[in-house]
């Protein structure tokens, strides 16, 4: 079941939100509460998180205040990589997680947290130990990243590509398992770890490992996962028939979806990290995705199911 709709994917990162189009973040701010409103209005049930800021700054969450999106949420998020891209080592994450306590009293989540194999699988086996030491019992919702690593014939989702030099390619090695499948070392340490530590899994679209993904969570005990749906991607031809594949796979877990990324055609700039051309557009697409994937529950304990037919195409 969805338990949750996240507002964005690292919206103070410029490689998730460009900061030279809306450079003080106000469009941001306008869409968030559009979007917010509109999952409200559909599901007034379903929490509502403003999205895993990366890196952790409480300026920007301050900001954010001062605009009035934490009115309208019901939790914030963070995401932490200081053994592979952030400024700061990883026993300061609770001195991380009490600068954002300074602003809002909301719950906090660390809903994307990982290492990177990049250098060596023992790096991480011993990360993923120490993160778990550090956060578990300490936020509402810790979510690793990521199960598989990025395929190598794939793209990071950055603005900036090589150009990163070996950040760049850190992306591509932040799996429990393998591009092939295969096992790392810390994949065992991660079962020992669940349920109180969930996954973070982006799915491509029509994503082939999205099965194999299914079971492995299955069998790591893996209850909650984050992923995305994407409203560039709901402009390619059958997106619908993908999302709902998609979900009806998942619906076994407490899902957190990530509404993000700008359709080329309809941003300011011609880009998926672009602030939209219309953002109440944005926030449709925000309710029509609740309407179809996480309905309000029916009283006297009926079936929460959307009743929406596959290929029923949206009003």
């Amino acid at each position: 079941m969805i338990e949750a709709a996240m507002i964005w994917n690292e919206p103070n990162n410029k490689s998730h939100w460009d900061p030279e189009v809306d450079p003080d973040w106000s469009r941001f701010a306008q869409m968030a509460k559009l979007a917010c409103r509109a999952i409200g209005d559909v599901n007034p049930q379903l929490k509502r998180v403003l999205g895993g800021i990366s890196p952790i700054d409480p300026h920007f969450l301050s900001l954010m205040k001062s605009y009035g999106v934490l009115d309208h949420v019901d939790a914030v998020a963070a995401h932490g990589f200081p053994l592979d891209w952030n400024l700061w080592q990883i026993q300061e994450w609770p001195q991380k997680l009490e600068e954002l306590r300074v602003v809002t009293d909301l719950p906090l989540w660390v809903s994307e947290v990982g290492v990177s194999t990049f250098g060596a699988e023992e790096v991480q086996l011993w990360g993923l130990r120490k993160t778990a030491e550090l956060l578990k019992g300490k936020v509402e919702r810790l979510q690793w990243y990521s199960l598989y690593d990025l395929p190598r014939a794939w793209q990071a989702t950055t603005r900036h590509r090589e150009a990163e030099g070996s950040s760049y390619y850190r992306h591509f090695y932040m799996g429990l398992l393998r591009e092939d499948g295969s096992p790392k070392l810390a994949l065992e340490e991660f079962a020992r770890n669940t349920p109180d530590m969930g996954l973070v899994q982006w799915f491509n679209f029509e994503d082939e490992r999205l099965e194999d993904a299914v079971s492995w969570m299955k069998r790591l005990g893996v209850t909650y996962l984050r992923t995305g749906l994407s409203w560039a991607d709901s402009f390619r031809p059958n997106a619908l028939d993908w999302f709902d594949r998609q979900m009806s796979a998942l619906e076994e877990f407490e899902v957190t979806i990530t509404y993000c990324f700008t359709p080329e055609h309809r941003g300011l700039a011609p880009h998926h990290t672009s602030p939209p051309l219309v953002p109440e557009e944005f926030a449709q697409f925000c309710a029509d995705m609740t309407t179809r994937y996480a309905p309000p529950s029916p009283p006297f304990g009926g079936n929460s199911r959307s009743t929406m037919a596959p290929n029923q195409p949206r009003e």
